[in-house]
């Protein structure tokens, strides 16, 4: 069984690496490319999301977990980002801020890690 959880673990890193690899837009993803328009969160502008969640992913990497240099962080050691957070701060590369931010934001006060306020 844990054998399955493993691969499944696996299977989704490299799916995660070879996109961010092999596609064009904002880091590994579509949202540049104009694939995929932006989706910010209600009440803020694609500038706006894209801001917040780059604030929100390095305050992560800064107090919680390194992030890969792929998705735009400067691994330095220490305990890496889990898979959730990982794959927040891609949906914030893709475009995809509203589903980016709110999982950032909850990682951050599961770490019990003061959030940045989002802009106004």
């Amino acid at each position: 069984m844990a054998t399955r959880a493993g691969a499944a673990v696996a299977a989704t890193l490299a799916v995660l690496a070879a996109g961010a690899c092999t596609t064009t837009g904002q880091g590994g993803g579509f949202a540049g490319s104009g694939l995929q328009a932006a989706v910010p969160p209600p009440g803020m502008t694609p500038d706006q999301g894209a801001a917040y969640c780059s604030t929100l992913a390095q305050t992560y990497a800064e107090y919680v977990g390194s992030v890969p240099g792929w998705l735009g962080g400067n691994f330095s050691g220490g305990e890496a980002a889990d898979l959730g957070a990982r794959v927040a701060i891609a949906q914030c590369q893709d475009g995809n801020y509203a589903g980016g931010i709110l999982t950032l934001q909850q990682k951050l006060r599961d770490a019990r890690v003061a959030v940045p306020p989002p802009p106004v």
